[in-house]
C-alpha cells in the first residue's frame, strides 16, 4: 500500500499533488495533536507519526515544529481577512473580529495553534515570530479599514483600524493564553469560546 512518503518517482503534477498532500496531512496532524497533548508536550516525531511519514519527511517540509506554527498564522492570514470583512455590517469593528475568530476555533482550535506556542519557541523562533504576527496585525488591520470605510468613510483612517486590530489581536492571544494554562481536562472548545468572548469584554470597559 502506498504512503505519504511514497518516493517520487512520478509525473510532475502528481509529484506536487503528493507534495501539497504530505503538508496538509502533517499540519492537520499538528492541529489535533496540539488539541489532545498541548503543543509542548507535542514532538516532531509525534506529528510524523500520525501524519504516516517519517521524521525525515516532515524536515523535508518543515524545518522544526515552530516552523509549522509560524506558516500556520501566514496561511491564516488571508482566512481571517476573509471572514473579518465578510461579517454581518452592522458588527462594530470588535464584533466581526471577535465572531470571525469564534467561527476559526469551531472550525479546528485554530486558537492553540496561534497563541499557544510562542510561550515554549527558542529565542531565534520567538524573533521569527513578530514579524509574522505584525503582518497577522497588518491582514487584520486592512480589513477593518474596508469595513470602516463602508459604514463610514470620513472616520475611517488606516490609524484607527491598526489600533482596533492590535487591540483585538492582543485580546485573543490573551484569551487563548489563559486557554493554553487550564489544567488538560478543563480544555475544550466551548472554554475556549467563553475566554474569547470574555477577552474581548474587556476592551469595551471603560
Amino acid at each position: 500500500m502506498a504512503t505519504l512518503d511514497t518516493p517520487a518517482a512520478e509525473p510532475r503534477g502528481r509529484r506536487e499533488a503528493h507534495k501539497v498532500a504530505t503538508r496538509k496531512a502533517l499540519q492537520e496532524a499538528a492541529h489535533r495533536l496540539f488539541e489532545e497533548r498541548g503543543y509542548a508536550r507535542t514532538t516532531v516525531r509525534d506529528i510524523a507519526a500520525a501524519a504516516g511519514v517519517t521524521e525525515r519527511t516532515f524536515f523535508r517540509y518543515f524545518p522544526s515544529k515552530e516552523d509549522l506554527v509560524l506558516d500556520e498564522i501566514l496561511d491564516l492570514i488571508p482566512v481571517v481577512r476573509d471572514k473579518v470583512v465578510a461579517r454581518p455590517a452592522a458588527e462594530d469593528p470588535y464584533a466581526a473580529v471577535l465572531g470571525a475568530a469564534l467561527e476559526l476555533t469551531a472550525a479546528g482550535g485554530v486558537g492553540l495553534m496561534f497563541s499557544g506556542p510562542p510561550q515554549h519557541f527558542p529565542g531565534r523562533q520567538v524573533r521569527q515570530f513578530l514579524p509574522v504576527l505584525s503582518k497577522f496585525e497588518t491582514g487584520l488591520a486592512d480589513a477593518l479599514l474596508e469595513r470602516l470605510t463602508a459604514r463610514d468613510p470620513r472616520t475611517a483612517t488606516p490609524l484607527r483600524a491598526a489600533v482596533l486590530a492590535r487591540a483585538a489581536v492582543g485580546a485573543m492571544r490573551s484569551a487563548l493564553f489563559a486557554y493554553t494554562d487550564l489544567p488538560e481536562e478543563r480544555r475544550e472548545p466551548a472554554v475556549a469560546r467563553d475566554l474569547l468572548r470574555e477577552a474581548f469584554a474587556y476592551l469595551r470597559q471603560d
